[in-house]
C-alpha cells in the first residue's frame, strides 16, 4: 500500500485565515503607498506642464508671469494657460466636488508645513481643469509676478510682494475627487526637516517670471524627495 500525504481541511482553513488576517493588515498601507506615489508623480507632472506652458508662451508671444496685468486685461493667466494647455473646463468662483458638495481643501490641524495660504475657491479665484484630471486654482489678482532683474532669489521680502500681488495658487492633482487634502508634514516642518509619509492631492504653488514652484515646506519636500 502507498501512503498519501495531504493537508486536512482544518489546516487549509487555518492557513487561509492567517493569510486573510495578514492581507487585511497590510493592504491599507500598500494602497496608501501606491496612491501616494501616484499623487507625487502627478504633482511633478503638473509643475512640469505649467512650466513648459509659460516657456512656450514666452517663445511665441513674448510675455510671462511678470507681464500679467489682471484677469480681464491684455495679459492674464487664464488666456496664457488655455492657449498652451488642454483646458477642458474653467470655473470662476466656487464649484462642487465629486460628492456634490462645495469643493473645499481639507487640513489636518495636528500636522505642519502646509502653508501657502490655500483657501477654498471663491469669487476671487479662477480654476482651470486640464484633460489629465489635474486642476489649477489661482487668484484673479495675479499681476506683475516677478523677482526683478536685481533679485538673487526668492527672499522673504520678495515672497511677500508676490503674495500681495496674488501670484500664488494651488494644484489638485486629481481635481474634484477626494480627498482634496492639503499636503502637510507628518514629521518636522516649520524650520525643521519635513517628512511626508503619505503624499496627498493638494499642493500650494507660487509663480513669477518663467518659474512656478512649491509654496510650502511640505510641497517642497514632496517635490525634492526621491
Amino acid at each position: 500500500m502507498r501512503k498519501m500525504n495531504a493537508f486536512t481541511l482544518a489546516e487549509v482553513l487555518i492557513t487561509l485565515g492567517i493569510i486573510g488576517v495578514v492581507a487585511a493588515m497590510t493592504m491599507p498601507t500598500l494602497m496608501n503607498s501606491t496612491q501616494g506615489a501616484q499623487y507625487k508623480a502627478a504633482y511633478k507632472k503638473a509643475l512640469s506642464a505649467l512650466s513648459q506652458a509659460v516657456t512656450l508662451n514666452v517663445a511665441l508671444d513674448e510675455w510671462n508671469f511678470a507681464d500679467l496685468d489682471g484677469t480681464d486685461e491684455t495679459y492674464n493667466l487664464t488666456d496664457m494657460l488655455t492657449s498652451r494647455m488642454n483646458v477642458v473646463r474653467t470655473e470662476t468662483g466656487s464649484f462642487n466636488d465629486a460628492q456634490g458638495n462645495d469643493y473645499a481643501v481639507k487640513r489636518n490641524s495636528s500636522l505642519k508645513g502646509g502653508g501657502g495660504e490655500v483657501t477654498a475657491p471663491g469669487n476671487g479665484n479662477t480654476t482651470l481643469f486640464f484633460n489629465d484630471g489635474i486642476m489649477f486654482t489661482f487668484k484673479n489678482t495675479a499681476k506683475e509676478c516677478t523677482l526683478g532683474t536685481d533679485e538673487a532669489g526668492l527672499t522673504p521680502a520678495k515672497r511677500a510682494t508676490l503674495t500681495t500681488n496674488g501670484c500664488m495658487g494651488f494644484i489638485d492633482v486629481n481635481g474634484i475627487k477626494a480627498p482634496n487634502r492639503l499636503v502637510q508634514c507628518d514629521v518636522g516642518g516649520e524650520g525643521t526637516d519635513c517628512e511626508i509619509k503619505s503624499p496627498t492631492d493638494v499642493y500650494p504653488v507660487i509663480f513669477y517670471d518663467q518659474t512656478i514652484m512649491p509654496n510650502s515646506e511640505a510641497a517642497r519636500a514632496v517635490l525634492y524627495s526621491k
